[in-house]
């Protein structure tokens, strides 16, 4: 079941980001797409937050501090979002670390910077659970 809810949140805000990128296209600052997607994500009744402090833990579960993810959605899923003309390891490293260190299993990565935009998905698992 959570898998199946994953996935169709997943495909939701990548048709969203597609329509946006069809009506803004390329060219502005990640901040207008942020505000755009989020704009469109709650008219469709979804809990969307934008700048939502995440708190990072160390192995042993110690609180080490927060970050702000472009977005978080339905209390499950990170959207990291670039303006860039390509995306980088450095991208999708941050992506991944910010899944780790707040223990959240999906984010998607999302350039609006290109002619042609992107969206990839990334998922982290806990081996010990």
């Amino acid at each position: 079941m959570k898998f199946a809810h994953i996935t169709k949140l997943c495909d939701l805000v990548r048709e969203t980001s597609f329509a946006i990128h069809r009506f803004h296209r390329h060219g502005h600052v990640e901040k207008i797409y942020e505000n755009a997607l989020i704009h469109r994500l709650r008219k469709q009744g979804l809990h969307a937050v934008q700048q939502q402090a995440l708190s990072v833990y160390d192995e042993d579960g110690t609180l080490l501090g927060d970050f702000s993810a472009d977005l978080f959605i339905e209390n499950c899923l990170i959207v990291e979002l670039k303006a860039v003309r390509a995306v980088t390891d450095e991208h999708v490293a941050q992506l991944l670390g910010y899944l780790r260190s707040s223990r959240t299993e999906t984010g998607l990565l999302i350039n609006f910077g290109a002619p042609i935009m992107s969206v990839k998905k990334y998922l982290m698992f806990d081996p010990v659970a």
